[in-house]
């Protein structure tokens, strides 16, 4: 039986942007509640399996990957995750959630990168969730809701609250400001957000100056900013918000 407050342990294998800055293997968190259940993943950019590995994380035991939105750098390590899953002899299903139409996009990422892969016989279950935003929904143990943001991307972009063993982790995924993250954050455990620049103006990215103008409306009990730009690396020790680095742990 686990414990109703029982920790949750989280990891950024991947805190980077798109674009390697830093060094920095792409948006994956690792999320892992008490001794007995499977941990599941925030995200799965295209570097995922390389830094769930390099941190001796078994890509077997994730039970689902949750998706914020459909860029190469959230979704593109799913191909990799589920080969992985399939040569390693994989058994237990694996489940993933996302924005509407990522069934359609994950079998056109796989057969474009692997032709035939999509429709391989896997010795595992691969359950694919469309989440709505506003409608709760439990995957792999987990109660989840979705949020529409400002980040276009093919399929509605998504931020998302995950309760798992009576801690709530938010989480913004790629967004411009939107008062929606009001709602996202409210007394969580704990807000993951984007933070894409300092000041500068980028269309459908949150900045620091973003957060810390709304800091006092959103609500959780910490902020950790991640997928920054050299802009933002450059001068992590002045921006008043803690930040992630590739292996970070946390433990709510």
């Amino acid at each position: 039986m686990i414990a109703p407050h029982a920790p949750v342990t989280i990891t950024f294998a991947g805190s980077g942007d798109a674009f390697g800055s830093g060094g920095r293997y792409q948006s994956c968190i690792h999320l892992r509640g008490p001794a007995g259940s499977d941990p599941v993943l925030l995200d799965c950019g295209a570097t995922s399996l390389s830094a769930l590995k390099r941190l001796a994380l078994d890509p077997n035991e994730i039970a689902a990957v949750f998706v914020s939105h459909l860029h190469g750098d959230h979704f593109g390590g799913l191909p990799f995750l589920v080969l992985d899953g399939q040569f390693s002899r994989r058994t237990r299903p694996l489940t993933v959630a996302g924005p509407e139409g990522i069934s359609r996009r994950l079998a056109e990422v796989m057969e474009c990168l692997f032709p035939g892969s999509s429709t391989a016989e896997r010795g595992f279950g691969l359950d694919i969730v469309e989440l709505s935003p506003g409608a709760p929904n439990t995957v792999a143990g987990v109660q989840v809701i979705a949020w529409e943001v400002d980040h276009p991307s093919g399929a509605p972009p998504l931020a998302l609250r995950l309760e798992l063993a009576g801690r709530t982790i938010a989480y913004t995924g790629d967004t411009a400001w939107t008062d929606v993250l009001v709602d996202v954050a409210r007394d969580a455990d704990l807000l993951i957000a984007e933070a894409y620049f300092r000041d500068k103006r980028v269309p459908h990215h949150l900045r620091v100056a973003d957060l810390s103008e709304h800091r006092d409306q959103l609500t959780s009990r910490r902020i950790i900013v991640t997928h920054m730009s050299a802009d933002v690396l450059d001068h992590r020790e002045d921006i008043g918000f803690p930040t992630a680095h590739d292996g970070l742990v946390i433990a709510l």
